[in-house]
């Protein structure tokens, strides 16, 4: 077989492979969202912990991140994980799953609809697939690095707004709050006097997803973990926006801040927002 026909069959498998990975993590994210509507609004046989103060952790928390651990691990075994609650395996591997089990858990325990499941795969801690599944809106957005973001099978875009007086943005507030004097709270007062609007939906990976879809025209928080990010960032940069820092680089996914938009109001968004301390940055050790 001539090698350039040998290359080409050896890329039609890979991306194969690589389409069939996106429809196992998708169908994942879809048993587990089955599986917390099956649970929601059931309040008071919910069971609550604090893993600090306002940061609770619920019973369905802890089921679906097994559930989905378990699964990856019966058809992925060499792979590693970095879950939200409880797991951390084999984060030294080429391939590492990066797992957000319930991402809005105030929101699910307080009866409201927005809440999601978020699944990344990164190689080489590089984002290669995201996938968010907000089960009580029924939206499934997903995307495969190089091939386009989709909600519903449709693929989608973010918005052509340019004019950050008319833009509609999200954010949120961290945990601690009250215990950081970079709290967001000055970053909203500027950023909010300045735009159209800006939004608080409790669910950081939805909210990204929002801008790949274009109904945000950008978001920014800080204080998250990788599993609040890693799914969206990749979304919206496949439905063509752009993912930074608030410095304007590429540590989001470790950094503990994220600025996404649709790139047309990146600049103006990030010189907006107050600079993000190194200290603050997400504190984990690979291992």
């Amino acid at each position: 077989m001539p090698a350039a026909r040998k290359q080409e069959e050896t890329q039609k498998i890979q991306r194969r492979g690589d389409l069939e990975l996106v429809d196992f993590v998708v169908a994942v994210a879809r048993e587990t969202g089955e599986f917390l509507l099956s649970r929601f609004g059931n309040l008071q046989g919910l069971e609550i912990d604090y893993k600090g103060r306002r940061h609770i952790v619920t019973s369905v928390d802890t089921e679906a991140e097994r559930m989905i651990v378990e699964r990856i691990e019966k058809e992925f075994p060499n792979d590693g994980i970095l879950a939200e609650e409880k797991a951390k395996k084999r984060t030294d591997s080429e391939r590492v799953w990066i797992i957000d089990p319930l991402d809005g858990t105030v929101n699910y325990a307080h009866g409201l609809p927005i809440f999601c499941v978020s699944i990344a795969v990164a190689y080489r801690w590089k984002i290669d697939v995201g996938v968010v599944y907000a089960p009580c809106l029924d939206e499934m957005f997903y995307s495969k690095r190089g091939e386009g973001a989709f909600l519903n099978g449709k693929r989608i875009s973010v918005s052509k707004k340019d004019d950050f007086s008319k833009a509609l943005l999200a954010t949120g507030f961290a945990y601690i709050r009250s215990e950081t004097e970079h709290n967001n709270l000055s970053n909203f007062n500027r950023v909010n006097l300045k735009v159209e609007g800006v939004r608080r939906l409790g669910a950081a990976a939805v909210d990204l997803c929002y801008v790949a879809a274009g109904k945000f025209d950008g978001f920014w928080e800080l204080f998250l973990a990788p599993w609040d990010v890693a799914a969206g960032a990749v979304i919206v940069e496949e439905a063509g926006g752009m993912v930074t820092d608030i410095a304007g680089g590429d540590d989001y996914l470790f950094g503990s801040n994220i600025v996404a938009t649709n790139g047309r109001i990146h600049d103006e968004l990030r010189k907006n927002l107050d600079p993000f301390p190194q200290e603050g940055r997400y504190k984990y050790k690979l291992s």
